[in-house]
């Protein structure tokens, strides 16, 4: 026999468990910055799909001379309304090639006249419902998202 025996190499469960503990530690510290980071990502996608909104309903008003109506909606600017009023100089190429979701899932709304201004676009927010205090619209867009 061999007096000398070999040492197995590997990991004892100790040492195992010293390197998950420190996995997650590091995890729970990345984690959360990651998940902030979609958050403000998202707000940003919203303005920026709310801006150029607004800017195709304003080459809209210069050839047409008013904003389309609430029930001609967004869609207006992507295909000519054939409810009144119809638009006497709609651009064959339309305002936009089409209609976003928001980040989401859901779409974007048009009041015309607004009751915040002209009129208002906005994204009912992460929990899909119309009238809660995370709406995003042109009139408050520029606020910081909610910290939780």
């Amino acid at each position: 026999m061999n007096n000398n025996k070999q040492k197995q190499g590997g990991f004892t469960l100790i040492e195992l468990m010293v390197v998950i503990v420190i996995l997650g530690l590091l995890g729970a510290m990345v984690i959360p910055s990651v998940f902030g980071s979609k958050e403000k990502a998202d707000f940003q996608k919203v303005r920026s799909d709310i801006g150029q909104y607004e800017a195709a309903l304003k080459r809209y008003r210069l050839d047409n001379g008013s904003y389309p109506t609430t029930d001609q909606g967004l869609e207006a600017l992507v295909t000519k309304p054939t409810i009144d009023p119809i638009p006497r100089n709609f651009s064959d190429e339309g305002y936009v090639d089409r209609l976003f979701s928001d980040p989401w899932g859901s779409e974007y709304y048009m009041v015309s006249p607004g009751e915040n201004g002209k009129i208002d676009i906005y994204s009912v927010g992460p929990d899909g419902e119309e009238g809660t205090d995370d709406d995003i619209g042109n009139w408050n867009m520029h606020d910081k998202p909610q910290e939780k």
